[in-house]
């Protein structure tokens, strides 16, 4: 048996194969990022939902009598699902920080997310004005002199 298909029917089955294996591709699909914590002697990585925001950890564990195990740490206070936004994490550069910082790269909002008591923590998330300190640990502004 013959296969004949003209000219035109090639282009249409390359474009329709095309879009099939573009959609099927895993980089496509892919909704999550991952970072290493910082600290150098942590084998500890984080994973966001860059949709939801959603926070969770995973590390290597000994174990014994097997090659090891992957420990996870499920989201815990403030690092479930936030309201649906464009997220990513940025580690630091501080060699001793076990945390991350989850950046909403729409808003510009800010947390802190790190392993306590088992799960993932976050702290509220801020977006700070141009020079202007928010949060718990803000330093008051100096007094103005009043003129003599």
């Amino acid at each position: 048996m013959k296969l004949t298909m003209r000219r035109g029917a090639w282009g249409l089955t390359a474009a329709m194969i095309a879009a099939v294996a573009l959609a099927s591709h895993p980089v496509l699909a892919s909704s999550y990022d991952f970072v290493p914590a910082p600290q150098t002697d942590l084998n500890r990585i984080y994973r966001v939902d860059r949709v939801t925001g959603e926070v969770i950890s995973c590390q290597y564990g000994l174990q014994e009598g097997t090659v090891g195990a992957t420990l996870c740490f499920a989201a815990g206070e403030g690092a479930g699902p936030q309201a649906p936004a464009e997220y990513g994490l940025v580690s630091s550069r501080h060699e001793r920080e076990g945390g991350v910082f989850r950046v909403n790269y729409r808003t510009g909002g800010m947390s802190v997310c790190y392993v306590f008591d088992e799960r993932v923590v976050c702290t509220p998330q801020t977006s700070p004005g141009a020079g202007a300190p928010t949060g718990t640990g803000t330093i008051p502004a100096a007094p103005t002199p009043r003129p003599r």
